[in-house]
């Protein structure tokens, strides 16, 4: 709606000037009622207008408010899920998972770094997490040869367990196994739970720690390119 004109008044009478006085005065009071009428009508347009600001100011603080909401509960998700704020300039460990405090999704720390640039747009030094496969996060390795491999790294300080899903794929025959995986900052455990393979098992596991990482060994079953793939459920510590 567009704002209501108010047309002005004429030249008003003065006494110092008697011979137009009449005149002026017989047109000055002649547009008062117009004058009115049409200055009421822009003060209900202000107030209207007012109102409809303070709606939107209104509507504007509460969608602030849900985004705000939402990037908590996307914040508090990645932290479920094992993972950290990543913090610019801050040194990672290959291994380490944090989440973007740009788009909240999991990544994974693939080269060591201290960078300032947010995992969500560093493909350099940051995997994406929670690909295909229910969402859990995952580690790839590939080996070529028969001698105990770690094919999976966690940061020790930041899990205290695993629950870890390996699918060995070699020469078109297949195998995936189940492990718990337990440690107690010095020795690490795990137990196996559960094995099918297409033909022959493809790989033995085993785990330990080995600096600041728990890590999952593999023991290839042939030197023939074997690739695993490991699907991860992480448990951090108890606050």
């Amino acid at each position: 709606m567009t704002a209501p004109t108010v047309t002005p008044l004429p030249t008003p009478p003065t006494r110092q000037e008697p011979d137009t006085f009449s005149d002026r005065s017989d047109a000055f009071l002649g547009a008062l009622p117009t004058f009115q009428s049409e200055l009421n009508a822009l003060g209900t347009y202000v107030e209207t207008e007012a109102a409809d600001v303070a709606i939107d100011a209104s509507a504007a603080s509460a969608a602030a408010i849900s985004a705000t909401d939402s990037a908590s509960a996307a914040a508090a998700s990645a932290a479920s899920a094992g993972a950290v704020l990543w913090v610019s300039g801050t040194s990672y460990a290959v291994g380490y998972v944090v989440y973007s405090p740009i788009d909240f999704q999991n990544y994974r720390c693939i080269v060591a770094t201290s960078g300032t640039t947010d995992p969500s747009i560093d493909d350099v030094n940051w995997v994406a997490l929670g690909g295909g496969g229910g969402g859990l996060t995952e580690q790839t390795a590939t080996t070529a040869t028969t001698t105990q491999t770690a094919i999976a790294t966690y940061v020790a300080a930041d899990y205290t367990a695993m629950e870890l899903t390996i699918v060995a794929d070699s020469a078109g025959e297949r195998t995936i196994t189940k492990l718990l995986v337990v440690h107690n900052g010095t020795t690490a455990s795990a137990t196996q739970y559960g094995e099918v393979s297409t033909n022959t098992v493809l790989s033995t596991y085993d785990v330990d720690i080995s600096g600041s990482d728990v890590r999952l060994l593999a023991t290839p079953a042939s030197a023939t390119s074997t690739d695993f793939t490991t699907k991860e459920n992480l448990f951090a510590p108890l606050a």
